[in-house]
C-alpha cells in the first residue's frame, strides 16, 4: 500500500470513528471469505458497514476522535463494524458471533462511552431506532383515538335518546 493510499484510508477511518453512532471491534481469524462476505451483506442490510484495516492505521485514525479510548482493542486480526444507528451494528455483530465461534467481539465505542463485550451484547438487545419510532408513534396515536371515541360517545348517546323520543312520539 502506498503512502497516499494509507493517508486516504486513515482519513476515511477517522471520519468513520468521528461520525458513526457505534463502532464494534472484533477478531475474525479463522473465518472464510464467504463468511466475511455474509457478515458484510447482513451489515449492509441493517444500515451498517464492515471494514478490515491494519491496526496501526486504525490507531492513527482514532487519534483526535471521541472513540480514541478503544485503540488498545486493535491487536491481532481485527475487523471494524459500524453504523449510524447505535443498535444496528451491534445486533448484526452479536447475531453473527452466535453462529460463528471464530468471530470474537472484543468491544467497541458509542461516542465517548467505552463498550466491553458485555456492553455490546446489552446494546444489541435494545430495539432499533425504527422500532422505537414505531412504538412512539403508536403511543401517541392511541390516546388520540381514545379521546375521539370518548368525545363521540356522548353525541351517539344523545342521538339514540332523540331517536327513542321520536319513535315514542310517532307511536302516540
Amino acid at each position: 500500500m502506498e503512502r497516499a493510499e494509507k493517508r486516504e484510508l486513515v482519513a476515511s477511518l477517522n471520519e468513520v470513528f468521528s461520525n458513526t453512532g457505534v463502532v464494534v471491534v472484533a477478531h475474525y481469524q479463522g473465518l472464510t471469505v464467504s463468511q466475511l462476505q455474509t457478515l458484510r451483506v447482513r451489515m449492509k442490510e441493517a444500515g451498517g458497514s464492515v471494514k478490515v484495516a491494519k491496526n496501526r492505521l486504525a490507531k492513527l485514525a482514532l487519534q483526535g476522535t471521541e472513540a480514541e479510548h478503544i485503540s488498545d482493542l486493535f491487536t491481532g486480526p481485527t475487523v471494524i463494524a459500524y453504523s449510524a444507528d447505535p443498535v444496528a451494528a451491534t445486533k448484526v455483530s452479536v447475531d453473527f458471533a452466535k453462529t460463528h465461534d471464530k468471530f470474537v467481539i472484543l468491544g467497541g465505542a458509542m461516542g465517548k462511552t467505552n463498550l466491553n463485550p458485555d456492553g455490546v451484547k446489552a446494546l444489541a438487545t435494545l430495539p432499533s431506532l425504527d422500532e422505537l419510532r414505531a412504538k412512539l408513534v403508536g403511543m401517541i396515536k392511541t390516546p388520540a383515538t381514545r379521546i375521539a371515541g370518548v368525545v363521540q360517545a356522548p353525541a351517539a348517546q344523545l342521538a339514540r335518546v332523540f331517536g327513542a323520543y321520536a319513535k315514542k312520539d310517532e307511536a302516540a
